[in-house]
């Protein structure tokens, strides 16, 4: 299905104004006519004018008002007509209705219309509900402004099979009304089923953090790439993958990123206890590496300054306490000794 731009003219005011005088001419005429008919007159007046006010509400029908950035698909008799793109006041085929499947549906996203008040009569609703579409002001119209999707946190395995839990946000817009609107049931639905699926397809190709021997670009060579330290490649991983599943919906997906990501519940615990012991591993590690120059840089500044002359015995001795003295977790306390070293 291709979309085919429609290039009327904005006479909308033109046809409102000769069919509303025309309505008004008729109900005169009706008045006229009658009057005339009981003085003995010929009837023609009163019948045609009875005609015009029975059947002149119809044009009316073809008043429709495009907003900026919204569009109508129009399709006369089952049959697609064009699209109406650009904003105005426009007055088309009476016959014409306009196709959005997707009017009532109600996303996790911008641009969504608010409700009908509940306190609103149903004799008001209906009157406006009329009102609107006499002048094409209704939910019919395929909003083009470009919207946000922020679909459910999702519970999903990463590579290594850890159940995490991460939700993203999809700006788009529609480009094709025509494949929008006839190419898929609800495009609002399709793109939100699709978001959900795209994001299972790449999160299951990485895990949570770095891991050893994981290939997450498919090349057959192990990297560093993980949901937490490559947002950004994941995301943009997830755009490409939704444009290629929405592109024959006439959808564009402008961008992706991810708003939540954390373990499950489960495991959160468990996760955050290996983080600390990883944490504590890492620090101890420099401690004990920043300890054992410190003692080589003492050892050495001694025997330079020719300060004291140690035997093998005693510097594995200084060695240690000086090790005990930078590893601690806490203050030394030091203790003189008052006697001889040996």
């Amino acid at each position: 299905m291709q979309e085919k731009i429609l290039h009327t003219k904005q006479n909308g005011m033109a046809a409102l104004l000769i069919t509303a005088i025309v309505y008004l001419a008729a109900i005169v005429g009706t008045v006229y006519g009658a009057v005339i008919m009981d003085e003995g007159d010929s009837p023609l007046l009163f019948i045609v004018s009875i005609a015009v006010v029975s059947f002149g509400w119809v044009p009316f029908l073809g008043l429709k008002i495009v907003k900026p950035q919204e569009a109508l698909v129009l399709t006369l008799f089952g049959t697609y007509v064009g699209t109406l793109k650009s904003n105005g006041f426009y007055f088309v085929n009476p016959f014409c209705t306009a196709i959005n499947p997707a009017e009532k549906t109600k996303l996790n996203q911008s641009g969504t219309a608010a409700d009908t008040p509940s306190k609103m009569s149903a004799l008001s609703a209906r009157n406006a509900a009329n009102a609107a579409e006499a002048f094409g002001s209704t939910g019919k119209h395929v909003s083009l402004k470009i919207m946000t999707l922020n679909n459910n946190i999702q519970k999903i395995n990463d590579c290594l099979g850890n159940p995490i839990e991460i939700g993203i946000a999809v700006m788009w817009r529609v480009t094709d009304t025509a494949k929008a609107v006839f190419n898929v049931d609800n495009y609002k639905e399709y793109l939100s089923l699709q978001c959900d699926s795209a994001l299972r397809n790449i999160v299951r190709l990485y895990p949570y953090d770095v891991a050893p021997n994981v290939d997450t670009t498919g090349d057959g060579t192990a990297d560093e790439g993980s949901l937490r330290g490559s947002s950004e490649i994941v995301a943009r991983r997830i755009k490409d993958e939704i444009q290629q599943k929405v592109a024959e919906a006439g959808l564009e997906i402008l961008e992706a990123r991810i708003t939540y990501l954390a373990y499950a519940t489960e495991i959160a615990a468990v996760m955050l206890q290996r983080q600390q012991a990883s944490a504590i591993i890492d620090a101890r590690k420099m401690i004990v590496e920043g300890a054992v120059s410190m003692v080589e840089m003492a050892l050495a500044r001694l025997n330079e300054n020719n300060v004291v002359n140690l035997d093998e015995e005693r510097k594995a001795a200084m060695v240690s306490n000086l090790l005990v003295v930078l590893c601690g977790n806490r203050d030394a306390q030091p203790i003189v000794n008052s006697g001889s070293l040996y």
